[in-house]
C-alpha cells in the first residue's frame, strides 16, 4: 500500500512568489520546475499525474513536495513576524536550491580564478612575452610566476576559461 504524499499547503504570498518564478525568462529550469511542483502538489495533484505532466519520475516529485512540507511551518512563521518580500522570496528560494554536496572542496579559489581571468584580459606583451593572444600552455605559466596559484595545468585553464569568460575574452585566448 503506498504512503499518503505530504500535504501542502501555500499562504497566497507563497502562491505569488511561486508563480512569479515561473513566470521569470531569467529563472532556471530547474528552480521554475520545482515551483511548479509545489504549485501543483498544493492544488491537489497527484505524484504519479505531475511526474507525467512534468516528464519527470515520481521521485522527484515526492522529494519537493516532502522538502516543502517539512519547513512550511517556518515559511510560516516568518510571514507571521512580517517578513518582507524579499525576505519570504528568499526562504522559497533557499528552500528550492539544491542542498551542499558531498565530495572534495574546490582546488581553487575564487579569489584565484578572478586573478586568472583578469590576467587572461591583459594583452601577453604586458607580461614581456612576444605573443598577440594568451595560449592555455602562456597562462598557467604567468599564473605560476605570478604566484596565483602554486600549479594549474593548460588544460585545466582552458576548462576553466571556457566555463567562465565573456565569449569576447574567450576569443582572445588562441
Amino acid at each position: 500500500m503506498p504512503s499518503e504524499a505530504t500535504k501542502v499547503a501555500l499562504s497566497e504570498r507563497q502562491r505569488v512568489i511561486l508563480e512569479k518564478l515561473v513566470r521569470a525568462r531569467l529563472t532556471p529550469a530547474f528552480l521554475a520546475e520545482r515551483c511548479r511542483i509545489v504549485l501543483m502538489s498544493a492544488g491537489g495533484v497527484e505524484n504519479e499525474e505531475q511526474a507525467r505532466q512534468l516528464g519527470v519520475d515520481r521521485q522527484r516529485v515526492r522529494r519537493w513536495r516532502t522538502r516543502w512540507g517539512s519547513v512550511a511551518e517556518k515559511l510560516a512563521e516568518a510571514e507571521q513576524e512580517d517578513a518582507t518580500e524579499d525576505h519570504l522570496e528568499n526562504l522559497v528560494l533557499g528552500l528550492l536550491s539544491d542542498r551542499q554536496r558531498s565530495g572534495a572542496p574546490p582546488k581553487f579559489t575564487a579569489e584565484q580564478m578572478a586573478d586568472l581571468i583578469a590576467l587572461a584580459c591583459e594583452p601577453p606583451a604586458d607580461s614581456g612575452l612576444p605573443v598577440s593572444h594568451w595560449t592555455p600552455v602562456e597562462l598557467s605559466l604567468e599564473a605560476k610566476k605570478r604566484g596565483i596559484v602554486d600549479s594549474i595545468s593548460p588544460r585545466q585553464v582552458d576548462r576553466f576559461l571556457a566555463r567562465r569568460t565573456c565569449d569576447r575574452t574567450r576569443a582572445s585566448i588562441g
